[in-house]
């Protein structure tokens, strides 16, 4: 046995209080480390019969291999005749088992280095399985963390016991992030790698919104009220559709909040950002007109509603139409994304003339119609005119035959 004090089980008391890893995984990975050492030093790396036992108590640790007790030995490394056996254990019989100590002398620096190089590669391995652990649990939330430092395409975030990646498409833009300042960042993604995993976070996120409400209105935490749907542009402005559970609570003043002390915390959070609070509707045409506001609507007729095409055409007053559409077409479309449907806004008098257009159009296309008929009626009764001609003729060409024929009869008689 190699005595190895109390010292080691202290150090592994004090490293599980400030590292969080237990003490049980430092001790087995010192019996791993002899065991490895020794079949090391017996060249025999595929030995199954080996392990390592610590004695506590008596500080003191070593190499064991197990043997089966045989009459007539035939290996050494795995059997152990009953006479030996014997020497250990009085009570032994045939086909037991026995641990047989077999520490090498001088064992002890050849341990040491190898204990070193396990107990070192377990700990990093228990971090990263830790770490990756807790954040894990963590994906989808928010967290605080401190900014540590800016590159090129990232901002570095202290979370903790590690540090997490912001990349540039995930920061609000135009938002100055000042090393050792403290932010509220959205765990986006948890990437398991070969040292510490690596978190991404975000504060352009759509759902940093949701948690942010989930934090400030209880009415949200309990389920009384819920967010049916977020359409975000991180530093500009955010749409929030919101449906109330309880015909008594509206949602709306739920999340405003007594004079808006609710959506002010909020939006102090969000830089300034403007929220945008709609009332959900399971009528498309009002939850249309509620999510296009503060524009006002003045009709909304449904093109197509099917599972894989939803469209509507929007008629607005002259005076709404920049208010509908917004900066940029910015309103429209966080209306589009935040209800899923496809929105062609116009004006009034943009769509009177559509109107007028269409109307001309199809006056156009009847016009020729009609011509054409007037020419043709006109060529059938010049057809049937021709043919009444032609019909009267013939009845005068055959009364003028058979009044000839008379007198030519009438003529006969007299001569004879």
């Amino acid at each position: 046995m190699i005595k190895i004090g109390t010292a080691l089980f202290e150090a592994a008391e004090q490293f599980e209080r400030e590292k969080g890893i237990s003490k049980e995984i430092l001790v087995n990975s010192l019996c791993d480390a002899l065991v490895a050492a020794y079949k090391k030093h017996i060249r025999d790396k595929d030995a199954t019969n080996v392990e390592a036992i610590l004695d506590e108590q008596a500080g003191e640790i070593g190499v064991f291999r197990t043997k089966v007790v045989v009459e007539n030995v035939e290996d050494e490394n795995t059997q152990i005749s009953l006479t030996d056996a014997k020497e250990i254990d009085e009570d032994v019989e045939l086909d037991d088992e026995v641990k047989i100590e077999v520490t090498p002398e001088n064992f002890g620096r050849v341990a040491a280095q190898s204990a070193k190089q396990v107990i070192t590669q377990r700990i990093r391995e228990a971090e990263r399985k830790m770490v990756l652990d807790e954040f894990v649990s963590k994906k989808g939330t928010l967290i605080t963390g401190i900014i540590q430092r800016r590159t090129d395409r990232a901002v570095i975030v202290n979370i903790g016991k590690i540090d997490a990646v912001m990349p540039t498409r995930e920061q609000i833009p135009g938002e100055y992030y000042k090393p050792g300042n403290r932010i509220r960042v959205f765990v986006l993604d948890v990437k398991e790698t070969s040292k510490l995993p690596q978190v991404i976070v975000s504060q352009a996120h759509a759902e940093i919104v949701r948690e942010l409400f989930e934090l400030e209105v209880p009415e949200i935490e309990d389920g009384i009220v819920e967010i049916k749907s977020i359409a975000r542009e991180a530093g500009f402005r955010t749409k929030l559709a919101v449906w109330s559970n309880d015909p008594s609570v509206d949602c709306v003043g739920a999340c405003i909040g007594p004079r808006g002390t609710r959506i002010q915390t909020i939006v102090s959070e969000l830089k300034n950002e403007k929220i945008d609070i709609v009332r959900y509707s399971q009528d498309p045409v009002e939850y249309i007109v509620n999510a296009l506001s503060p524009a006002r609507i003045i009709s909304v007729d449904i093109l197509a509603d099917e599972e894989d095409r939803k469209e509507a055409f929007v008629i607005v007053p002259d005076d709404q139409l920049s208010l509908a559409i917004g900066r940029e077409g910015q309103n429209v479309r966080l209306a589009h994304r935040l209800i899923g449907w496809k929105i062609d806004i116009k004006s009034e008098s943009q769509a009177r003339e559509m109107e007028n257009k269409i109307s001309d159009i199809q006056y156009e296309k009847e016009e020729p119609i009609e011509q054409d008929y007037v020419e043709e009626e006109d060529e059938i009764d010049e057809i049937a005119q021709e043919a009444l001609e032609e019909t009267s003729q013939t009845d005068i060409d055959e009364e003028d035959t058979i009044q000839d024929e008379a007198e030519e009869e009438a003529e006969t008689i007299e001569e004879v």
